[in-house]
């Protein structure tokens, strides 16, 4: 029985560790993806059984991604495999190259995405009724995938109606990326894909993505967290919980980091505060914080301390190379109880 079911794409991601992508002559090699990483997250670091719903063209590189998602103990059955035509004219694998930064060069992500096996994905290509009947408890998609292409919102749409059908809890990271909607509408499309899709949502996470009349038009103070939290309320009344991470960047290797949320019986609330954090590698930390999250909402542990759960894994999650968390619950819960970086023998 799986506890978590996700849909997105899961890419092959391509580390030049401290140099740059376009003098690399080696890479290290992960996998990664913005809903992958949440269920990656919650099965590696909090013991939930989870799988992952996506596409991927079946030939080497699909198998290597495969064999990652494996290795990260993902459930691969309701991986669709297309047929791989030779050179990959008809589907292809994602790759994404992603530079970690370094002080004041900040991190970057090159991704060759367009046309994969994922981005593909139609209406009626997967049986949710039969992927929901198992017993799944709770079902999450986000903005990255439904930035794909212009059929995968539709998926997403009909993934979340049979998720709500079986009374699953749901939820939905708007997680805007500019390049995605490069020429199909901007960031107008994009909010109105995210609107879309976020009213089938029981938790959003990233909330102050869909803060203002467009992704990324309103830079939220800390002391307006509150109000643009209040403001999507409206937007989504049917929304349980809205959470957010807060991050402030003195440096590439140098983040303020917290939270805060929102829903009806608590308030507003916030998360640990974590100033002048150290940072190795920030790129899937806000998965990480969405997996942390999540399992404190499956474990009914209130929504302070789900958010302290979220805050402490995504910041862990920094400290590590690669998209995918290699923390453990121990070290999440110590960090949430103070704990320090000395050696522990």
């Amino acid at each position: 029985m799986i506890d978590v079911v996700a849909l997105g794409e899961v890419m092959l991601r391509l580390d030049p560790g401290e140099g740059r992508i376009r003098t690399a002559r080696t890479f290290q090699v992960w996998e990664g993806g913005g809903e992958y990483n949440v269920v990656r997250g919650l099965r590696r670091s909090f013991g939930l059984r989870t799988a992952v719903v996506t596409a991927l063209a079946d030939n080497a590189v699909g198998r290597l991604v495969e064999d990652l998602i494996l290795q990260g103990g993902v459930d691969t059955s309701l991986i669709r495999w297309t047929p791989d035509d030779g050179i990959g004219r008809s589907a292809r694998n994602g790759l994404n190259f992603v530079e970690r930064g370094y002080g004041i060069r900040g991190a970057l992500g090159v991704s060759d995405r367009a046309h994969t096996a994922a981005s593909q994905l139609r209406k009626g290509d997967v049986d949710w009724d039969a992927v929901f009947s198992a017993g799944v408890r709770w079902f999450h998609t986000g903005g990255i995938f439904a930035g794909l292409s212009d059929t995968t919102p539709d998926v997403a749409d009909e993934a979340m109606a049979a998720a709500r059908r079986h009374r699953i809890t749901v939820s939905y990271d708007p997680n805007y990326r500019p390049s995605l909607w490069a020429g199909r509408g901007g960031a107008d499309a994009a909010r109105e894909a995210d609107l879309r899709l976020a009213r089938h949502a029981d938790v959003v996470v990233g909330a102050l993505g869909l803060a203002g009349t467009y992704p990324g038009q309103t830079r939220v103070g800390a002391d307006e967290v509150a109000d643009a939290l209040a403001e999507v309320a409206g937007l989504l009344p049917q929304a349980k919980v809205l959470a957010t991470t807060l991050r402030e960047v003195p440096s590439a290797g140098v983040n303020d980091w917290s939270s805060a949320a929102w829903c009806a019986e608590t308030g507003f609330v916030t998360g640990p505060r974590m100033p002048g954090l150290q940072v190795l590698d920030r790129i899937g930390s806000g998965d990480a914080f969405a997996a942390g999250l999540i399992h404190g909402l499956l474990s009914d542990t209130g929504l302070e301390r789900a958010l302290a759960y979220g805050t402490a894994h995504g910041a862990l999650t920094m400290t590590t190379p690669g998209d995918v968390s290699m923390a453990t619950l121990a070290e999440v819960e110590a960090l949430i109880a103070g704990g320090s970086a000395h050696v522990s023998r």
